[in-house]
C-alpha cells in the first residue's frame, strides 16, 4: 500500500488508485519513453478565505513556490476570485530514479519507490524546506540509517547558544508534542555526524523556506507518509541543482529555480552554468534558442519549466557563443 497526502488527509492507496488521484497528490507516473517531465500546471480561483500558504499547504506547494508562480498576488489576502497557477509540471532531477532524492534550490523531495511486478513506475514528490545561512546542509550520496517515531530533540550547544543569545533559552531537551520542531517522524540520515534528518515541523507555514538549522522539515502528514512508504536502508542523494533542462520532442524546456550555495543561501544566477547544461540536453542536436528568454526564465527562477528553443531545421547557421548572443532568436549546438 502506498500513502498519498489529499486535501490535507492521508489515505491509503493501491497503485491504480494512487494513479488516479488528483493532480495535488503530487504522484506522478515516469513515462515509459524515459522523458524526465512529469505532471501539469493546473489553476483555481480563490475564495475570500484563501492565503497562499494555505493553498501552497493544501496542493502539496512550498511557501516560495506558490509565491514564485503568482507574482503580484498578495500572499495573505489574494482575494476571492483571482485566478491562481498551481505549478505541477516538473522536469525530474539528472542521476538515477531510485530512493530519495532531495534538491536543495528547489525545496523539493522526490521519491522513487520500488514498483511491483507489473506496476508502472512512479515518482512521488513533496516540498520541503532546507538549511539557511551558516547551518549546512550536506550534499552528496547518503541512506537512512533510522526511522524514529515521536522523537526527542536534543538541540545542539550552538543552537542552544544562539537562542540563549535571543533571550529565547533552549532546554537540553525537547521532548515529544506540539512544542517539537521536529514533528512526529523523521528519518535519520548517515551525514555528517549522524545529526541530519528528514523531519516534521510544528510550523507548516515556514515549509519551501530556508528556514532550518540543516535538517529538511516536511508537511506533518507527507513526513508521515514517507515514513510509512520509505524503509531503514532508502539511498538519499542532497543535490544543488538550480537549473534543469530537458530536451523532449524536439523542444528544450528550461526550468530553473533561486540558485543556493551549500550552506542554503541564496547567489547570483550562473548564466555559464546555464549555457553549459544547455550543451549537455542539446547533445549533438541543433536548437535555435531564444537566449534572451532563456535569460529572463534563469533570472526569474520562478520553477515553472519553459520552452526556450526548438530543434532547428538542418541548414540553419551556427550562432554565436551564447555570451555574446543579443538577438531575440539565436541559434546554438
Amino acid at each position: 500500500m502506498m500513502y498519498v497526502k489529499k486535501a490535507g488527509r492521508m489515505a491509503a492507496l493501491s497503485l491504480p488508485a494512487l494513479l488516479a488521484t488528483p493532480l495535488h497528490a503530487s504522484v506522478y507516473p515516469l513515462p515509459a519513453d524515459g522523458s524526465p517531465v512529469v505532471g501539469t500546471d493546473t489553476s483555481m480561483q480563490t475564495v475570500y478565505e484563501d492565503t497562499l500558504p494555505d493553498l501552497a499547504h493544501r496542493y502539496s506547494l512550498g511557501y516560495y513556490e506558490i509565491i514564485r508562480a503568482n507574482p503580484g498576488v498578495d500572499v495573505w489576502l489574494p482575494g476571492a476570485g483571482t485566478k491562481l497557477l498551481l505549478p505541477g509540471r516538473r522536469i525530474l532531477p539528472a542521476g538515477p530514479r531510485t530512493g530519495l532524492v532531495v534538491n536543495l534550490p528547489e525545496h523539493r523531495l522526490y521519491y522513487y519507490p520500488k514498483p511491483r511486478k507489473g506496476e508502472q513506475p512512479v515518482v512521488i514528490t513533496y516540498p520541503v524546506s532546507i538549511g539557511k545561512m551558516d547551518w549546512r546542509t550536506p550534499l552528496g550520496d547518503t541512506h537512512v540509517i533510522a526511522k524514529i517515531k515521536h522523537p526527542a530533540w536534543y538541540p545542539p550547544e550552538s543552537i542552544r547558544k544562539e537562542h540563549a543569545a535571543n533571550g529565547d533559552p533552549l532546554p537540553k531537551v525537547v521532548g515529544a508534542g506540539p512544542d517539537n520542531p521536529l514533528g512526529d517522524f523523521a528519518l535519520r540520515l548517515a551525514a555528517g555526524n549522524g545529526e541530519y534528518m528528514i523531519h516534521g515541523t510544528n510550523n507548516p507555514t515556514a515549509v519551501g523556506m530556508a528556514v532550518t538549522h540543516g535538517c529538511i522539515r516536511m508537511y506533518p502528514e507527507d513526513v508521515a507518509a514517507v515514513f510509512a512508504l520509505v524503509p531503514v536502508g532508502t539511498p538519499v542523494r542532497l543535490i544543488n541543482e538550480p537549473v534543469k533542462v530537458a530536451w523532449v520532442d524536439g523542444q528544450l524546456l528550461l526550468e530553473a529555480h533561486p540558485p543556493v550555495d551549500e550552506e542554503g543561501q541564496s547567489i547570483e544566477p550562473d548564466v555559464q552554468l546555464l549555457s553549459q547544461m544547455l550543451d549537455q540536453a542539446l547533445g549533438s542536436n541543433t536548437a535555435a534558442i531564444n537566449w534572451d528568454l532563456a535569460r529572463a526564465t534563469l533570472v526569474a527562477a520562478s520553477g515553472t519549466p519553459t520552452l526556450v528553443g526548438l530543434a532547428a531545421e538542418p541548414d540553419t547557421p551556427p550562432a554565436p557563443a551564447p555570451q555574446a548572443a543579443a538577438g531575440a532568436s539565436q541559434t546554438s549546438r
